[in-house]
Formats: structure tokens, C-alpha cells, sequence
């Protein structure tokens, strides 16, 4: 397989069990994961200390790196002053546990919008807190990842470029997440196009739009092989990381408004292992088959 290319997985989805986790990973034969819940905490609840205690022997032990820390950073609502003075100061400590972990990336959002309320009212405030995550993470030479996300301001590939372009921050990236695009009704492709430059992290998860629900990579409406063959065509080099949620797991409770049993309907009897190797194994097969084709 390419060498620019790394695969790595929220490993959270296979079991809360911190444990379990690092062995399934390791029997796939992988070694990176992006790090979000552990033995059911998350990691934005972890102290710099208890990370040094509990979670870098383990990985150590096992071989394991950490691709990106998965955190709740701009998940609360936009006008929330006082959750946004709490978000900031465990940004500061995920930076230190990003150091720590010799990891690079933190995964973050871009606040909820009021419910009714035209997200483009917000843009100014956005932006403005936008850049004082950046600050932060700059102090710390860690680069945040926005993941485009429904129900948050960056949802659809206009805004997210929108605050991408505005931030202007080499500590502020774009993730690409081609189901919760399709899950806003957004055509894949045209997202690539506008956002390809802004792009240093891709999640691996598919998405069809009738009753907007995950299904494994390349079978959805993400259009995943051929995007990655144009991501990789332009010369991506990067992670990989897989999102399965094809089944559901704890750490799934924290990162819907919704109920997310409306996303994951149908989990074809697997556990979280067994999504979690679907997801993998068809991902492998999907580069498999664009790599023959550039040769």
C-alpha cells in the first residue's frame, strides 16, 4: 500500500474497553488509532497527568500511535460564553496531551446553532472563536482539525470553506468526512472541489441519504473510491481513519443532538469488532483497487 497513506480508526467503536481496543487494532495489523473515548471517558475528561498514567503506557506496550485526539472542542451552542471559556481551557490540555502523545492532529467542530436559527447569522462569532482555538493550539504547534458536521455551523462545504479561508491559520484544518456530508444533502464531489486545498485528514465513513444512514464505506452515496483516487491522484498524504458507525457504541451518546440509534438502524448483527473489520477490510479493498488502476 501507499506509503503517504496511514490508516487509523476510532477505536472507541469497537468496545468502551480501552483493552480491547488496542488488541482488536493490533490484530488488524493496524497502527494508529484516533484517540476519543477511553474505558468509557472521553479524552477531553482525561487530565495531562492521568493520560501519562493510564493511556501511554498501553500504547506504548502495545506499539499503537495516535493519529488525532478526537475531541468534543466546539461542540456547544454558539452564544454558550460560559462553555466556550470551559471548551477553551480543555483545548489547552488536549494540546498538552496531543505533545505528550507526539500526536499532531485534534479533531474539533464548529459550534451548534441554535435550533430555527439561520446559521450564516453567526459567521462573525464563528470565526472569532474559531481563532482563538487556533491561538491556542499554535502555542502548542498542534494543528486542529474541523470536522464538517450536521446541526454545527460548519456543516455544509460553503461554510466550512468559509472559515477555513477566514481563520487563515496553519493550525487550522479541514477534515473531509464524506457521510455527514451526504447526511447534509451535499453532493461529495462539489465538496471535494471547493474544499481539496484546505484537506489534511480524511474519515472513512459512507452515508445514503434515505433515512441518512451509515452504511460501510463505498457502498453509500460519499463516492469514497473515486474521491480518494482524486485525493491521492493530488498527492494526499495522510490518515485515513476509519468511522465506521455501524454499530452502536457508548461514546455515541456525546456526539449526536439526536437519538443516534435513527442513524445506525439496521447493524447487520455485528458487534463492534466485526464493524469495525468491515469498515477496514473494505476500505483495503478500495485502495487495492485504485492503486492497480494507476499502474
Amino acid at each position: 500500500m501507499n506509503q503517504d497513506l496511514m490508516i487509523s480508526g476510532f477505536s472507541d467503536e469497537i468496545s468502551s474497553d480501552f483493552n480491547t481496543q488496542l488488541e482488536v487494532v493490533s490484530k488488524l495489523g493496524m497502527n494508529y488509532i484516533s484517540l476519543r473515548g477511553i474505558d468509557g471517558k472521553n479524552i477531553g475528561d482525561f487530565s495531562v497527568d492521568e493520560v501519562n498514567e493510564q493511556v501511554l503506557p498501553r500504547l506504548k506496550k502495545t506499539g499503537i500511535s495516535v493519529s488525532s485526539i478526537g475531541s468534543p472542542i466546539g461542540k456547544v451552542f454558539v452564544n454558550d460564553e460560559e462553555g466556550f471559556v470551559k471548551q477553551k481551557a480543555m483545548l489547552d490540555t488536549l494540546c498538552q496531551i496531543a505533545n505528550l502523545l507526539d500526536c499532531k492532529y485534534i479533531r474539533i467542530f464548529s459550534f451548534y446553532i441554535p435550533k430555527g436559527e439561520e446559521a450564516d447569522h453567526y459567521k462573525e462569532q464563528v470565526i472569532s472563536k474559531l481563532k482563538e482555538y487556533a491561538t491556542i493550539a499554535e502555542k502548542y504547534d498542534v494543528i486542529l482539525v474541523h470536522e464538517n458536521e450536521k446541526d454545527i455551523y460548519g456543516d455544509i462545504a460553503r461554510r466550512c470553506h468559509e472559515i477555513l479561508t477566514d481563520v487563515a491559520s496553519p493550525y487550522f484544518k479541514g477534515i473531509f468526512d464524506f457521510a455527514n456530508f451526504v447526511q447534509c444533502g451535499e453532493d461529495t464531489q462539489a465538496c471535494y472541489d471547493l474544499l481539496k486545498d484546505e484537506i489534511v485528514y480524511i474519515h472513512i465513513k459512507d452515508a445514503v441519504t434515505t433515512d441518512s444512514e451509515n452504511v460501510v464505506c463505498g457502498t453509500g452515496e460519499g463516492k469514497i473510491p473515486e474521491l480518494l483516487a482524486q485525493f491521492i491522484r493530488s498527492g494526499y498524504k495522510g490518515f485515513l481513519t476509519l468511522e465506521p458507525h455501524l454499530v452502536l457504541f457508548d461514546s455515541l451518546k456525546d456526539l449526536e443532538l439526536e437519538d443516534a440509534t435513527e442513524v445506525i438502524k439496521d447493524n447487520k448483527g455485528l458487534d463492534g469488532e466485526g464493524g469495525y473489520k468491515l469498515q477496514y477490510e473494505a476500505l483495503l479493498e478500495i485502495i487495492g483497487k485504485i492503486e492497480s488502476e494507476e499502474n
